[in-house]
């Protein structure tokens, strides 16, 4: 048995994904990312049928996890992801490689392409996965940096075409810190068409250069980018309100500040009433309840959150399957 099929419109000569690496998703054309979506929306309904993958397209093929940070959805997926599709992954904490201490990023990228079919990395400066890259010759895929998290907005992008059936003109807000979520949801959302907003306090935007090169994708494919303090102009009519945690990993030493820097920019029942009947929650998870969001959002009928947790797995093999797949 072959590979699930993919929408006819996305499949086809335009889409090389074989051997290339995943660092930003603005590295991704619209096609690409639908054809990305359209592989994970097969796969996915494949394994929710039957609960595992006849055709192993990953099998004999070896994916090395260098993680610095700790992970749940991260690790999990991306192991589940090789295992379901006949394929191998090789978990490397902290403690077995040290990247810029024991060993230099490029002698380690060196080492591993001599043994592995690809990378995924998780760590938090993103010259790091760039400099991994630049000197492995196997894919390198960015699993969470400081400044951006392309696989979970592919996750996001795959939830949301699921409820709203497109994506183009779709509006999403963001309530919260100008994170590496954002980033990543902000060019996703520009490459795609989308109306992006983001709500935030004073002093926690995002970074002046994501921000820049996501307007000049919006700006070409009819999307729209927003930036602006208050969560209650930017949730109004939108398809979904999304948030994150206000303190991520490497910035625990500021969450009292932060905590206070952001009181007003809770995701509860009275936002979401302002958002409307029909928008969604999003949330990338771990969440904090009673912080960026009550746990009356979190876990009610309108969140998105497990189905965005799912979809990691998904996006992921079908990533790999483009990339390294047999």
């Amino acid at each position: 048995m072959g590979l699930p099929p993919v929408d006819p419109a996305s499949a086809g000569a335009p889409i090389l994904l074989r051997g290339r690496d995943l660092l930003s998703i603005a590295d991704l054309s619209p096609l690409e990312i639908e054809h990305v979506l359209d592989r994970a929306a097969a796969l996915k309904a494949e394994f929710r049928t039957l609960r595992r993958h006849p055709d192993t397209s990953l099998a004999g093929r070896t994916l090395a996890m260098l993680f610095e940070k700790p992970s749940l959805r991260t690790r999990v997926t991306f192991e589940a992801s090789m295992s379901q599709l006949g394929g191998h992954a090789i978990h490397l904490g902290p403690g077995d490689v040290g990247l810029g201490k024991r060993e230099s990023v490029a002698d380690v990228a060196r080492n591993l392409d001599r043994w592995v079919d690809a990378i995924t990395i998780r760590t938090f400066a993103h010259t790091i996965v760039e400099e991994l890259a630049a000197e492995a010759a196997v894919p390198v895929v960015n699993a969470l940096t400081d400044l951006e998290h392309p696989c979970q907005s592919l996750a996001d992008l795959l939830t949301l075409r699921e409820r709203r059936g497109s994506l183009a003109g779709q509006a999403v807000a963001f309530v919260g810190d100008g994170n590496n979520v954002f980033h990543s949801l902000a060019l996703a959302g520009a490459v795609m068409g989308m109306d992006i907003r983001l709500a935030h306090p004073p002093g926690y935007g995002p970074d002046p250069i994501v921000v820049e090169r996501a307007q000049a994708l919006a700006a070409a494919s009819g999307g729209r980018l927003t930036l602006g303090h208050d969560p209650r102009a930017a949730v109004t009519g939108v398809a979904a309100v999304y948030t994150d945690t206000w303190t991520s990993m490497g910035q625990e030493g500021q969450a009292a500040v932060r905590r206070a820097a952001f009181q007003g920019f809770t995701v509860d029942e009275e936002l979401m009433a302002i958002a409307g009947p029909e928008a969604m929650v999003m949330h990338c998870l771990p969440a904090h309840r009673g912080e960026e969001i009550t746990a009356d959002v979190l876990d009610g009928p309108r969140s998105l959150v497990l189905d965005q947790a799912e979809n990691r797995l998904h996006v992921q093999k079908a990533w790999l399957v483009e990339a390294i797949g047999v």
